[in-house]
């Protein structure tokens, strides 16, 4: 009898994680006892209407904001119980973040912007603009290493600020509606480089996205809708 492939390890684990908001005298639940697992290369859509809490979600799954209740595990580290210097240290290594807008530092080339995470944790400084030399490259930008972000398209910026997320070979990338901003062809282009370097790199993908073509390519499609996560199709 031949025994089946052991299960992939956890990257991501929340537990009934609940978040409020106050407005003005009213209270409103954002996330209701919220369960989430991602394991190690998995793909995974987030959907939802707009206000329904998903980037909230996100940001808590990232240790960016805590939660009212409940827990979040990050390679089996409860992201919250730790110090800020220490919760910073596992996002740093562990976490990469890809956004709508890229949010790259204007006064730094695409080289530097895409070596600042591995130079944020003290690495050195040619280890880290070799690691981001080759990123880049393989996202298609090296020929515009020098160029700082208001020289770039906004395809090109994208591609940058994905590269940035991924230069740390982190074990888990959160990105926002990470092809909002861009129009059909640059949005395709820029989720392709996503899906292909989770093939290659074996990261995690947790998505916010109102893309359906994008989430249809996911391995897993929840719904967050009235706080809680619903599965909505899987292969």
């Amino acid at each position: 009898m031949t025994e089946g492939k052991p299960s992939p390890p956890v990257v991501l684990a929340a537990h009934a994680v609940c978040r409020s908001f106050r407005e003005g005298s009213s209270t409103l639940e954002v996330l209701r006892d919220v369960e989430l697992s991602v394991a190690a290369g998995e793909r995974l859509a987030i959907i939802g209407v707009s206000g329904s809490g998903k980037t909230t979600l996100l940001q808590i799954l990232g240790g960016l904001d805590r939660p009212d209740r409940g827990s979040v595990q990050v390679l089996e580290q409860d992201i919250h119980a730790l110090s800020e210097t220490e919760r910073g240290a596992l996002r740093n290594r562990a976490i990469g973040f890809v956004y709508q807008f890229h949010h790259l530092l204007p006064e730094f080339s695409a080289l530097e912007n895409v070596a600042m995470p591995l130079l944020v944790r003290r690495e050195r400084t040619p280890v880290a603009i070799a690691r981001a030399r080759d990123i880049l490259t393989r996202v298609g930008l090296a020929e515009r290493l020098t160029h700082r972000p208001s020289q770039l398209s906004g395809g090109e910026r994208q591609r940058t600020a994905v590269a940035r997320a991924l230069v740390s070979s982190p074990s888990l990338v959160l990105a926002d509606e990470p092809t909002g901003n861009l129009d059909g062809r640059n949005a395709s282009q820029v989720f392709e480089l996503m899906l292909e370097l989770n093939r290659e790199l074996g990261t995690s993908l947790v998505v916010v996205t109102h893309d359906s073509r994008l989430a249809a390519r996911m391995d897993r499609v929840l719904e967050l809708s009235s706080g809680a996560l619903l599965q909505l199709a899987s292969p």
